[in-house]
Formats: C-alpha cells, sequence, structure tokens
C-alpha cells in the first residue's frame, strides 16, 4: 500500500482546505473580541412617502390614503369622490441604524425601500419621516434626495442596482439620545464576542494582573465583570485602558464547514481523524490502527461494522481503487490533500467526510452549508 505525495496538487481539483487558527493563539487586544455590555446601536424604522418620481410610482390603496392625510396636513382637503392618482409618490420604508452616544443634532444614513407596486424610485425625494425605535419613541426625522446604486451604468457592463432600493447619506437627523446606562452601574460588563470559558477566564487574569486583584471576575463563557470608577472623565480613560490590553483567546472547538457547492472547506486546528475506513466510488480512505478497531460503520455494504487488526488493513484494500493509508490521529487536512491529489470532485470529498463523522472517526462538529 502507498502513501500519496501530495506535493503537486497544484493540479487537482479545486477543493479548497482553509485552516481557521494556528497551533498556538496569537494575543489580541480586548477591542477586538469584546464590546461593552450596553453600548451598542439601535434599529430605527420610518414610513414615508417618496414625491418627484417620473411616472414611476405605485398604485395602491394605502399610498392614496397616504397621500389623502399628508396633504389634508398641509391643510389642502381632497374630496373622497376625487382620485389624487399621484403615480409620482410612492409609499417607502425607511430603515436606519442609531449608533450608540450619538447626540441631537448629528446626522446619519437612512436606506429607502419601496413598498408598493412602484417601478422606480430614481429621482425622488423622501419627505419629512419620523423615525421610532423599539419603544415607539422618535429619535430621528429623515428627509432628502433618494440615491439609486447603479444609476447610469445601464451602457455598461456593471449591473444595475435593484432600482425600489436607495439610500440618502446623512438623510436622517437625530432628535433625541437612547440612554445606554454607562455611568449608572459600579461596574462594566465586557461581552466576548465568541463565548468560550477559556477566554473569560483569561480576560479576567490579564485585567486583575494589571489592575489589581478582584478587580474583574468572569461571569459566565460570554461575558466579563469589571469594577469602575463612577467619574465620567475616569470611567472613559479606564475603559480606554481595558480595550488596549492583550489576551490569548482559547483554542476554538474541532469544527469542520464545507461548502458543497464551492468545494471550500474550512477547518479548525484541532480536528483528528480516529482509525476508520471509507469506501467511495473508485477510491479507498483508511485510517490506521494500533490494534483491532472498528474501523466504519459498514463501509463496504456489510451488514455489520467491520473489525480488522491493522495488519490486515492493507490486504483488506488492495485492489484497482486508489487507497490511502495514513496513521491514526492524523490531521483531516492530510487526507483532504491526499483526495485533491488523484482528482476528486468535491462532492467525493463531501460524502467522505460525512462517512467519517457517521462512523464515529472524525473527532469534530461538521457543518454542510
Amino acid at each position: 500500500m502507498r502513501r500519496i505525495d501530495t506535493r503537486w496538487l497544484q493540479g487537482a481539483v479545486g477543493v479548497v482546505l482553509v485552516l481557521l487558527a494556528a497551533s498556538v493563539s496569537a494575543a489580541e487586544r480586548i477591542k477586538d473580541i469584546a464590546s461593552v455590555g450596553g453600548v451598542r446601536s439601535n434599529q430605527l424604522v420610518g414610513y414615508g412617502l417618496v414625491v418627484g418620481l417620473d411616472g414611476t410610482g405605485d398604485d395602491t390603496p394605502f399610498t392614496e390614503q397616504s397621500v389623502r392625510s399628508m396633504l389634508a396636513s398641509q391643510g389642502v382637503n381632497i374630496p373622497h369622490d376625487v382620485d389624487p392618482d399621484a403615480d409620482n409618490t410612492a409609499a417607502v420604508m425607511i430603515t436606519a441604524e442609531l449608533p450608540a452616544f450619538t447626540r441631537p443634532g448629528q446626522q446619519i444614513d437612512v436606506s429607502v425601500s419601496s413598498l408598493g407596486d412602484a417601478d422606480s424610485l430614481q429621482g425622488g425625494e423622501l419627505l419629512m419621516t419620523p423615525l421610532r425605535a423599539a419603544d415607539g419613541e422618535v429619535y430621528a426625522v429623515a428627509q432628502g434626495r433618494v440615491v439609486i446604486g447603479g444609476f447610469g451604468a445601464e451602457d455598461t457592463e456593471i449591473p444595475v442596482d435593484n432600482q425600489l432600493g436607495g439610500s440618502i447619506p446623512n438623510g436622517a437627523m437625530v432628535e433625541r439620545r437612547i440612554d445606554t446606562g454607562f455611568q449608572d452601574r459600579d461596574e462594566v460588563v465586557l461581552n466576548l464576542h465568541e463565548p468560550d470559558f477559556t477566554t473569560a477566564r483569561r480576560t479576567a487574569e490579564v485585567i486583575n494582573h494589571n489592575l489589581g486583584p478582584r478587580t474583574a471576575r468572569a461571569e459566565d463563557a460570554g461575558s466579563v465583570r469589571v469594577r469602575a470608577p463612577q467619574d465620567s472623565d475616569q470611567r472613559v480613560s479606564f475603559i480606554s485602558f481595558l480595550e488596549e490590553l492583550r489576551v490569548e483567546p482559547g483554542e476554538a472547538p474541532a469544527e469542520v464547514i464545507v461548502n458543497a457547492r464551492t468545494g471550500t472547506i474550512v477547518m479548525g486546528s484541532n480536528v483528528r481523524v480516529r482509525p476508520a475506513a471509507v469506501s467511495h466510488g473508485n477510491m479507498t480512505v483508511a485510517i490506521g490502527a494500533g490494534g483491532p478497531e472498528q474501523i466504519a460503520e459498514d463501509p463496504f455494504g456489510l451488514d455489520e461494522p467491520l473489525m480488522v487488526p491493522d495488519e490486515e488493513m492493507d490486504e483488506g484494500l488492495e485492489g484497482e481503487n486508489p487507497a490511502f493509508v495514513f496513521q491514526a490521529g492524523a490531521d483531516l487536512d492530510e487526507i483532504v490533500d491526499a483526495i485533491n491529489a488523484v482528482g476528486a470532485a468535491p462532492g467525493d470529498l463531501v460524502a467522505i467526510l460525512e462517512a467519517l463523522k457517521r462512523a464515529g472517526a472524525l473527532r469534530a462538529e461538521l457543518t454542510i452549508i
């Protein structure tokens, strides 16, 4: 039984292997792995009208009702038996994101999307529209010219974007701020972007090492509580200091992510394979063992799992099919490289990984997208 030399992988099929992490993790800033609890953006939404369209507006009952209400607020009353026929008007939904610590008078970007059956929002202008948060309060007011992406690109190779959606840069004026509670608590909470018990413990240890014992404590896998000064100026400097401290995150769990459409494989550094054998099509993959082991669940169409000593494994896999034998505990990237080297299709690799996982030989979580 021969071992495949995978150094000529350049000529193989396009199955891509990406290593998520090195065996030794590099220290990262707390700013990059955690955020301060309560310091977040908030979503805003509103309903409004875009006017000034060149006959590309919508013809829906709620648009007509909105036009009547808008004109009535301006002192213009339309009789009920008169149709406004405002085909230069479109009903739209406006969305925006209000960043933390944004003050009244500052401006934020907004997105505009058609709600009815309009043909295009090109050339339209959004009328003054209040934007509300989840509590129903108005936090910003939007108004301005709608910018449509891809306009004027019809005669080029650049694809024209959807004409029913656009944006207004700096299109909303903030009217009130959202209270984050940043100054009200005795502690600040650092929420880890990727919850991990090891990372939480190390974060608390680094903070305590730099600021004194019992300054920080890991509450759970996702958060670390830190005692903070009450004075606002000191608290800002305190958080700034915390953000620059460096922590070595815990290693991610062993995981393999396979994109079955593109053949891309993303794997962690801790992925290992236990003794097993898989036969798929015209190829066989085997991982050797130190003694009699169950090497697969029914790998060759048998009714029972196959049990063979390692010295008999080579004999049992001999034949015309390409076969690869690896030592127990082999890295998954070795197996992937060997399978690529003989021109296997991405679908073959996915099938082999699924079989290894089902047999309990793939020591990692397998996710196929």
